[in-house]
């Protein structure tokens, strides 16, 4: 692997732990302990995936979320030790990936980064191409079109409008789709779905009223649209 996971974390003994566990599998790692350093860090080394704390000195990792969304989908794993929901549905609202709570074990935390990197990765998908009007969502490559212009979408965000659009017309729960995205082992609130879904409207269709992509079922969930207006 040519790009290191960038570790953003203020706890010396956290830092280490990860950079020595996910370097033992393979993953090559820079470490920086202050937010005000870490997008600088990303500027510099051009991470794979960043594994960042949410309590840091200086920025912090929502405020430094929002930034590296600003122009970039890297695949971002939170680590968190505040035990409320709002700051994991906070993560997902401003582009996080996923979350870890403190204290975790070092095989999970392989084991996610291993997943994160693997849907990010393009060609990972089943080489499917799904065009809907004007949409083209293209697995193998993971890239979106929308009238011929390439939509920068997180993994997340792929991954869930791939869901929906393959399935046209199909209205799923948020439940549904929780599993869907995050997958079976992952307790995420209903309203991360809720954020995921607003994040990836406003790019497909930032100004629009009503939209003709994801539409909502109310009372049962979402379905992408089966006939294009």
């Amino acid at each position: 692997m040519d790009r290191p996971i960038l570790i953003v974390e203020d706890d010396r003994s956290i830092a280490e732990l990860a950079q020595r566990n996910l370097e033992a599998a393979g993953f090559p790692c820079v470490v920086v302990h202050e937010g005000d350093l870490a997008l600088a860090a990303v500027r510099e080394n051009q991470p794979c995936l960043l594994v960042l704390d949410i309590m840091l000195p200086g920025l912090d990792g929502l405020e430094i979320t929002r930034r590296i969304r600003q122009n970039s989908d890297v695949p971002v794993l939170l680590l968190t030790a505040r035990a409320e929901e709002s700051d994991k549905i906070l993560g997902f609202e401003l582009g996080a990936d996923d979350y870890l709570t403190k204290p975790f074990s070092p095989r999970e935390l392989v084991a996610r980064v291993r997943a994160l990197l693997r849907r990010a990765t393009p060609g990972s998908g089943a080489g499917e191409v799904i065009e809907r009007g004007p949409l083209k969502v293209d697995a193998g490559r993971r890239v979106v079109i929308l009238d011929g212009v390439t939509i920068e979408v997180t993994t997340l965000e792929f991954d869930l409008l791939q869901f929906l659009a393959a399935r046209p017309g199909r209205v799923y729960s948020r439940e549904n789709l929780m599993r869907e995205v995050w997958g079976e082992d992952r307790v995420v609130d209903t309203r991360s779905i809720d954020s995921l879904v607003s994040r990836l409207r406003r790019k497909l269709e930032p100004d629009a009223v009503d939209h003709r992509f994801i539409q909502t079922v109310w009372g049962a969930g979402y379905r992408f649209a089966e006939e294009l207006r």
